[in-house]
This record gives structure tokens, sequence and C-alpha cells, in this order.
């Protein structure tokens, strides 16, 4: 065992692949790039792949780890490293505005996330993340890259839809590189891809009603092939739609990001005016 890592079995179940290309890891920590009196928080370590590098470059680091068979095997490889705190959690039940509040040491109360999340997991880490993004600086993630490609897509695109949408009102996305399969221990059936996530400012986030646009985006995209008029006729009329400067007749594909924030600020202040819950 050593600070570069440890030897575990990957579980399928959990859908671990363990990053071990000493190159591309290079290129993940340096696109992190700690800096001092920064709360790093790394989601699903590992075999320490990219912990310890990070450890040893920013000399401290919480971890949030599921798989109860890594937690000693990481405790005893970072002795001598730095400081790893580590949570035996899944990451869907870590409040991270909570967490941020009781590790930020410059008074931002805020984190920056890192890991390489499993492929089964992946969207719902995500939109748990955007639940907390007031307290996240940033989110550097690694991630398939069939998903990456959806989280950075714009309208008129094949891959674009609701997990695009849904980030893009809240954070600047911002495809790195591709990590090829080869790069893990065993290797994927596909290319993985790393990506940063930017939290826009409170002041730029347009959204006012997020249960109401989480909404709005989900119905439109629940069947693609269907009109705007015929996806969102449970939740607002074509009137509205039009309202809101969109042709009913449109597909959710073919509606930019702020079409969306648009209607559901709409039906917002409609819902508001007359109310409805």
């Amino acid at each position: 065992m050593t600070a570069a890592g440890f030897s575990e079995p990957a579980k399928k179940h959990l859908g671990q692949h363990f990053l071990h290309d000493q190159r591309m890891i290079g290129r993940i920590v340096d696109a992190v790039n700690p800096r001092p009196g920064e709360a790093l928080v790394e989601i699903g370590p590992g075999q320490g792949a990219i912990t310890f590098p990070l450890l040893r470059r920013h000399g401290e680091l919480t971890v949030i780890e599921f798989d109860r068979d890594l937690i000693a095997p990481l405790t005893a490889a970072a002795e001598g490293v730095g400081t790893l705190r580590i949570l035996h959690r899944d990451v869907l039940s870590v409040d991270f505005t909570a967490l941020a509040g009781g590790l930020a040491s410059d008074g931002g109360n805020r984190i920056r996330l890192v890991g390489n999340l499993p492929y089964n997991l992946s969207s719902p880490i995500l939109f748990h993340a955007l639940d907390h993004a007031a307290a996240i600086t940033d989110m550097t993630f690694m991630l398939q890259k069939e998903v990456v490609d959806r989280m950075a897509a714009g309208p008129g695109s094949k891959v674009y839809g609701r997990l695009g949408v849904m980030l893009q009102a809240f954070c600047n996305v911002v495809p790195l590189f591709t990590v090829p399969p080869g790069a893990f221990r065993p290797p994927p059936k596909v290319d993985s891809a790393v990506v940063r996530l930017v939290p826009l400012p409170p002041d730029r986030v347009r959204v006012e009603d997020r249960a109401l646009f989480a909404r709005v985006v989900r119905e439109a995209f629940g069947q693609r092939r269907k009109t705007l008029r015929n996806a969102l006729s449970a939740t607002c009329d074509a009137e509205a739609i039009e309202a809101a400067g969109l042709s009913p007749q449109a597909r959710a594909e073919q509606v930019p990001v702020d079409g969306f924030i648009g209607l559901a600020n709409l039906l917002a202040h409609r819902d508001a005016s007359t109310g409805r819950d």
C-alpha cells in the first residue's frame, strides 16, 4: 500500500471503475488546482487515485465514500501524506450546505467538489449537488462522456434534454477533456470525460420557482416527440406558452434554456396572482 493508492477489487454493483493512468490523474489534479484555504470534498475516492495527489498538493481533504471496505485502506494510506477526513455515507444523503459550513475556513462557507462519479448514479448526484449550489464554488467531475455531452448540449442537438437544461439554468458547464477506457481498471465500455461546473452567482440565477421550473422541464422532455402544447397540457395552455414567447408547436429540444426559464417564471407569476398552488 502506498500513498499513490492501493489495490481492492472493483464492485460492479457499485459502478466502480478505478482510475490508474498517471497522466490523466495529473491532468485532473491540475484542472482542480487547489489553493490554500479552500475546502475540497471528493465524492467516491475509491482506491485514492485522485485523493492522494490532491492531498499531497493541498494538505487536507474530505472524502465521501459509501464502500465500507475502502475506509481502512484509505485511512492507512493517508498517514504521513496529509489530513484526510472520511465520511462513510451515501453521497445522496450528505447535506453539502451543512458540510460547507463546517469545513470552510475562509468565511465563505463554500466547498469545491471533485469526483469520479459512478456511472449508475451520476445524474442523481448532479441534481443533488444542484440543490446545494449556493454552498459550492465549483465542481470538477469525471463522468461518462455521453453524460457530459448531454450536460453541455444546446438546443437543436440530439442530446439536448432535461439534464442540460436543469444544469445550465444554474451553472456554467465547461467540458475539459476526454478520458479513454484504458485509463481505468477494469476498463468501462465507454469513454469518460472531465467537466467543470461553476454555479452562477445568485443574482444571475433567473429561475424564480425552482420546483415549478423543474416540473416544466421534466414534462416538456417527458415525451420528446410531443409539441409543447401537448407535453405541457397538465401545467399550462397554449396561450401561456405563446405569452412566454414560445411556439406551442415547438418541441422541447428546440427551446433554449432561457425559454424554459421564461415560461416557468410566467407561470409562477400567474399562479401567484390567482392564488393557485
